[in-house]
């Protein structure tokens, strides 16, 4: 303690370079570890790297995001269309919170235009000054904001990958992913980036999407102009949207397919986009995903029947829990299935695992899960979505639960 201690009070004065070389916990050095993002190319920008940082560097920075976070929270800093990140949001929250509002604009009639929007190695590309001035705009101390910027500056890297290494670098740009305060930083940097918008905007860190109602020309020269405003934030702050991956989701049946574009780059439409891992077509049919989620979760359980000798219990249904159904709920009260034929390509997942358990093979489906206390993926849902509802009226998402409407069936 007495060593984080000390750095923290060299840290609130310029430090000099015999200082810098003081920076514990791989402040000054650290290396990274190279993972395909694709598997169909072995090309050099296909690979994502995070940072190697070591244990008492994670200590400190853990010491300081409570500070920052602190902060944050108690003056309201992080805009609420932030979802990444942030505490009691999530992946679930953000799609339900977009789509709520893009469904109730398609059930009354409405053309929808959304725009997905992809940052090109944002992480990597946050400029330290403006960070910092950034920093002192959202109004952390000067000895926080120094910690941090010491923290950032003069940096060096290699990228080990098998048994080779490149030479070290200095790092100018980019917040270290792989680190505790990293994507605390991210988040203030990327704050502002909804200042100016007229459509509705919602993020996880820096997947980005932009919505708005498209029944005339007036409403969807709205987003075209929200698209040049999010252009020139890039240019300012010396980020880049990757156009190619950017696309256009068009909702309602009236849609006149509106084409939209960033610079001087037309943006391609798509029927089917995968948002914070769930399928989202243009008919908000969530056959896609389910189709998607089954075939994934079949597949593991196949490599569990030909990996896995033991057929016990215990081993069958912790496999199960741990490896197999979390692709079955995944945000799954967001896109819960509706059609029968979706809800029993789910259930029959189940079915499968639990007769491969030794001594139920053939016993009927409710009298195994009766035999192991378990439920249907059915129930399991309804009671998700009653944990969902308390958050959103009683509990954690209450803020975000005011602006969502519920449909209570009529008696």
């Amino acid at each position: 303690m007495r060593l984080f201690q000390n750095h923290w009070q060299l840290s609130s004065r310029v430090l000099g370079e015999q200082e810098k070389s003081q920076k514990i916990g791989g402040g000054q050095m650290w290396s990274l570890s190279s993972r395909r993002e694709k598997r169909t190319t072995q090309t050099i920008t296909s690979h994502r790297y995070g940072s190697l940082m070591s244990i008492p560097g994670k200590i400190l920075e853990k010491i300081i995001k409570e500070v920052v976070c602190k902060h944050l929270e108690t003056n309201a800093v992080i805009a609420n269309s932030q979802h990444g990140f942030t505490k009691n949001k999530s992946c679930q929250t953000n799609l339900i919170s977009f789509f709520d509002r893009v469904t109730s604009w398609v059930d009354t009639g409405n053309a929808v235009d959304v725009a997905y929007l992809d940052f090109s190695k944002a992480f990597d590309k946050v400029p330290h000054d403006l960070l910092a001035n950034k920093l002192v705009k959202c109004g952390l101390d000067k000895t926080t904001v120094r910690w941090i910027c010491n923290w950032l500056s003069k940096r060096t890297r290699r990228v080990l990958t098998n048994a080779s290494s490149s030479s070290w670098k200095e790092v100018t740009s980019g917040v270290p992913q792989g680190s505790v305060l990293g994507p605390v930083l991210f988040n203030i940097f990327i704050n502002d980036l909804d200042e100016g918008l007229e459509g509705t905007i919602i993020k996880f860190a820096d997947d980005t999407k932009l919505g708005g109602i498209a029944n005339t020309p007036e409403e969807r020269s709205i987003i075209q102009n929200d698209l040049d405003r999010l252009e020139r934030w890039a240019e300012t702050n010396k980020m880049k949207f990757n156009r190619d991956k950017c696309k256009i989701l068009h909702f309602g049946t009236k849609n006149g397919m509106q084409r939209y574009r960033m610079g001087d780059a037309w943006l391609d439409s798509s029927t089917c986009e995968k948002d914070l891992g769930v399928l989202v077509d243009n008919k908000l049919n969530m056959s896609q995903q389910c189709d998607a989620a089954a075939k994934k979760a079949n597949g593991i359980l196949a490599c569990i029947n030909r990996g896995i000798a033991s057929r016990s219990r215990e081993v069958m249904l912790r496999l199960y829990s741990a490896l197999v159904r979390p692709h079955l709920e995944y945000c799954v009260q967001f896109w819960s299935p509706q059609l029968k034929g979706d809800v029993d390509k789910l259930e029959c997942v189940q079915r499968r695992a639990t007769k491969m358990i030794k001594g139920l093979e053939n016993k009927p489906y409710e009298e195994r899960l009766k035999e192991r206390g378990m439920f249907s993926l059915q129930k399991r849902r309804l009671r998700g979505d009653m944990m969902a509802m308390y958050k959103y009226v009683r509990g954690s998402h209450r803020e975000g639960g005011s602006k969502i409407v519920f449909c209570c069936p009529a008696d």
